[in-house]
């Protein structure tokens, strides 16, 4: 995925940011920053993306084991696919089409089956991260008393953010799910703050 958007946008900001941040605890956030190129569009197409309404009370094991169900399910049934092999755009945020389709594409489909199984809609939030190899890539946070966990299209297995080794750069607001924030913590952290 490329977000250089969000990269640009956050290099204004990162220099007043803290950094220091410990796996089992949750990411924060700082300030308010422009949504990924797509999420607009796919958020007036899916009401549920950015609504913050529903869910039942889930105890830490049954929200534990229902991610990690919904993780390996997804990942399971939906083939990589870059947007313009599906959409035949660049940058378009949406479910699967045909079975197929781009990280954001995973992420919102674990977080509408998360939100149809009864899981807390102001408990998960997309976010857009930094991966091993050096990308921009989309990710589900569930947001849990422990700490906040990925859903991730490259791993079987959800994790605890800091245990990714992902930089996360921006995420979607749990409490207003129409406006994301910066949330810059992970390994390569310093290297956007200007540390």
């Amino acid at each position: 995925m490329r977000y250089f958007a969000v990269v640009l946008s956050l290099a204004a900001f990162l220099p007043f940011l803290p950094t220091e941040t410990f796996a089992g605890s949750t990411l924060q956030a700082s300030r308010s920053i422009r949504a990924p190129v797509g999420f607009s569009s796919a958020c007036a197409r899916y009401a549920w993306l950015c609504q913050n309404k529903g869910g039942k009370p889930l105890n830490e094991n049954e929200a534990l084991s229902l991610l990690q169900s919904v993780n390996r399910q997804v990942n399971s049934s939906v083939t990589p696919a870059y947007d313009t092999a599906t959409t035949g755009k660049a940058e378009y945020w949406s479910l699967p089409i045909n079975n197929k389709g781009d990280c954001e594409d995973y992420a919102l489909l674990k977080l509408k089956t998360l939100l149809n199984a009864g899981f807390p809609a102001n408990r998960l939030a997309m976010s857009v991260v930094i991966d091993h190899g050096g990308n921009n890539h989309v990710v589900l946070i569930a947001r849990l008393s422990s700490g906040d966990y990925v859903l991730d299209n490259l791993s079987r297995n959800i994790k605890q953010w800091g245990s990714t080794g992902y930089t996360f750069l921006a995420t979607q607001n749990f409490n207003n799910k129409r406006a994301w924030q910066v949330t810059l913590a992970g390994p390569r952290a310093r290297q956007f703050s200007g540390t």
